[in-house]
């Protein structure tokens, strides 16, 4: 009988956490690093996610085009990404190919050489991505949310940097960061699939032992938050919606609250925000409701895009669904609902090895510990509706509301007004 999880810790620190899933043909495979876009300097802006892009343009023994034709060979689905507090290093393949993707992985996580010619190419790359974001207005509206909420804080940055850091990278700052910020006791190793827990530790623990100790790294400063309304003038054809509340940190004992307060807001076709601004009134296309938890605080929001005319309706249909959340418990039958569309997402989300691995690798590196699904499952079941009456009475506060809107704003509309309403 297959253990649920599985977990080894090598002599450098580095964690190794696995789950067995004979049924399948495919093993997930992640290298993840708890560093991000918060764990850098001011001048450093972006350069968690160049490393990002550089750790696949070349190792001491093989060359990006190798790398690419070698991931390619194996039918790997491979690729990284960074967030503001992790980045992650990840390749899915058929349980033949496990010691190929492996020895793939280790070698560009670990030899990539950060060549001065592959940075200045890619770097081209990075700055299309910045346009790109610029140009992609319901992307970039969350980043002008966490600028006015976080300001200076690193959490109010942009992953990607902006033009001017981004400029001013080169292979020697790269490397330094790279040594400075990839620590063993900030790596994780998660795989789920077809795999067998000690041979995959044996597999790679040899390689991944050469990881050495470095200075130590600084801590996370908790952010103070503005909340403020802010409006960013663009030529574009809707104005775009976002309006955060205080949110909740990764761990706090009220998560499970917090996901059913955000499906029943706007987390699904059936909440509030969707029936009353897209259904009942044909105001939107794109309407939702979203949490972003960090380690030490978070944001619980809305977004909506909408026509110029329609600004002021949708923020006060906003701002009085949040009212009603705070004002009288939510039905039976509704918190019911939302417990089940969570539950059914988990459940679903389990038949594939990249979600467990990625289960996996949060949990360890959030609580140390791997939380079985029917754990979860039945913190999801104990939450009452005067659990979740008492976390909208504490977010939904008419002090800490930050709308911010991008597009052909209506300087006239009364914004603060309107939150003072809630």
């Amino acid at each position: 009988m297959p253990h649920d999880f599985d977990k080894t810790v090598l002599d450098n620190g580095i964690r190794v956490v696995t789950k067995q899933v004979p049924q399948t043909r495919s093993v997930a495979t992640g290298v993840w690093v708890n560093v991000g876009a918060r764990d850098e300097r001011a001048e450093e802006g972006g350069l968690s996610h160049f490393i990002e892009h550089m750790i696949f343009k070349g190792t001491k023994k093989r060359t990006a085009l190798q790398i690419a034709k070698e991931f390619d060979a194996i039918g790997a689905q491979c690729n990284a990404f960074t967030s503001k507090e992790h980045t992650c290093y990840y390749a899915k393949v058929m349980d033949t190919h496990v010691d190929r993707m492996l020895d793939l992985l280790s070698d560009i996580f670990l030899n990539s050489i950060f060549d001065p010619a592959e940075v200045e190419r890619e770097r081209r790359v990075i700055l299309q991505e910045i346009r790109l974001l610029e140009d992609t207005p319901d992307e970039h509206i969350h980043v002008l949310l966490a600028q006015s909420v976080w300001g200076n804080h690193p959490l109010g940055r942009s992953i990607l940097g902006t033009p001017q850091t981004v400029t001013g990278f080169d292979s020697n700052t790269i490397k330094e960061c790279f040594s400075r910020a990839y620590q063993p006791e900030r790596i994780v190793i998660s795989a789920a699939g077809n795999l067998e827990h000690m041979s995959f530790v044996e597999s790679i623990a040899q390689t991944f032992e050469v990881v050495r100790k470095g200075d130590n790294f600084p801590e996370r400063i908790k952010p103070t938050m503005d909340w403020v309304a802010t409006t960013h003038p663009k030529d574009l054809e809707q104005v775009h919606i976002c309006l955060g509340t205080k949110g909740i940190h990764t761990t706090d004992p009220r998560r499970h609250a917090c996901a059913l307060l955000n499906v029943i807001l706007g987390g699904n076709m059936s909440s509030r925000l969707f029936q009353e601004i897209r259904e009942r009134r044909g105001l939107a296309y794109a309407v939702y409701s979203f949490v972003s938890s960090y380690h030490d605080t978070g944001l619980l929001g809305a977004y909506v895009g909408v026509d110029k005319s329609n600004t002021e309706e949708v923020l006060r249909l906003i701002i009085k669904e949040m009212k009603r959340l705070k004002e009288k418990p939510v039905d039976s039958s509704e918190l019911k609902n939302a417990k089940e569309y969570l539950k059914g997402g988990l459940y679903l989300a389990a038949e594939s090895t990249s979600n467990q691995m990625t289960r996996l690798a949060h949990n360890e590196i959030n609580f140390g510990r791997h939380i079985p699904l029917q754990e979860l499952v039945n913190e999801l079941e104990k939450v009452t509706a005067e659990d979740i009456l008492t976390l909208a009475q504490d977010t939904f506060q008419h002090s800490a509301v930050s709308p911010t809107l991008l597009g052909p704003v209506d300087e006239e509309v009364p914004y603060e007004e309107i939150l003072t309403t809630l």
